[in-house]
């Protein structure tokens, strides 16, 4: 009777195991073949476009102008490129300043406070930021426009100020997560060696922290490059070659903007400009996750 049990227990765990694996490998499939098809639908929505325009001139062409059937997004991706590459450059160290202060050093009354406002602030939606930056920040920069003899308006600036906002509060959450699962006995075998508490953190916890770190700047990078809305209420939206207190026009700025009302050419265009970006983002992860991978080395 005993070993009825015990064997019925058995083929219950069994084909509980079985059916969790096959349920996991469906949700596995789903995911692979929706990247799939998603990747299969921007190709042939972007390809046509690109190759009508030319591929030189649609990515090396400086003149965005659907009205005589212009498609160059030069202008487009250098500002993208430049408005992340200094976002994430500034908002990285940034961020994990903040997370090491709020898991090594801040007190408790203090750090869980400060944790639910970071958390708060990543789920704002973004076009309250671009409303902050609209009111508050774009104001201040005008100063700078003026003292250049620039007209005031949105620019590459701003954009950058907000996208920096933006991603802080996802590096700060994923960093401080990733220091907190250091273990703790790292730190206390470099204190006693003789390191001093900041020796300890950022030359022990820190290190063995970075493939989570890293993690977090990967999500910062995502947002920061397929962020629309809050960067079209102060980037100013012209097609110009990126200076920081000219008016700028980033990728994703173009779709929404122009979607409505493009047929033809031009909307092929602007799925081209869709693929483009696509691509950006896999390259982008690609790299990033290579560099993940090999910091867990």
């Amino acid at each position: 009777m005993q070993a009825d049990t015990i064997f019925g227990k058995s083929r219950s765990k069994s084909f509980t195991a079985s059916l969790m694996g096959a349920v996991f490998t469906v949700c596995g499939l789903a995911a692979v073949i929706f990247v799939v098809c998603l990747s299969a639908y921007m190709v042939i929505a972007g390809v046509p476009g690109i190759a009508k325009i030319g591929v030189v001139d649609f990515l090396f062409g400086r003149v965005w102008d659907p009205n005589q059937d212009l498609f160059g997004i030069l202008p487009m991706i250098a500002g993208s490129m430049i408005a992340v590459f200094v976002a994430v450059a500034v908002a990285l160290p940034l961020g994990v300043l903040v997370a090491v202060y709020l898991a090594k050093l801040a007190p408790k009354w203090l750090s869980g406070p400060l944790n639910g406002l970071i958390e708060l602030l990543a789920g704002i939606p973004s076009v309250v930021y671009g409303l902050l930056g609209a009111t508050l920040i774009a104001p201040i920069i005008f100063g700078f426009q003026a003292s250049a003899g620039l007209p005031k308006s949105g620019c590459l600036l701003s954009a950058i100020v907000i996208l920096i906002i933006m991603i802080l509060p996802t590096i700060i959450s994923v960093s401080e997560t990733s220091i907190l699962a250091v273990p703790k006995q790292y730190e206390d075998a470099a204190l006693a060696l003789g390191s001093t508490q900041l020796q300890s953190i950022f030359r022990v916890v820190v290190p063995a922290a970075r493939s989570g770190i890293v993690a977090g700047m990967v999500l910062g990078v995502g947002r920061a490059i397929g962020e629309a809305m809050a960067v079209m209420m102060v980037a100013g939206n012209v097609a110009n070659m990126p200076s920081f207190l000219k008016p700028v026009r980033l990728m994703t700025v173009s779709i929404p903007m122009e979607w409505a009302y493009s047929s033809g050419l031009h909307r092929e265009a602007l799925s081209g400009i869709g693929l483009v970006l696509f691509c950006f983002i896999m390259v982008v992860n690609i790299i990033l996750n290579g560099v993940i991978k090999r910091g867990g080395d």
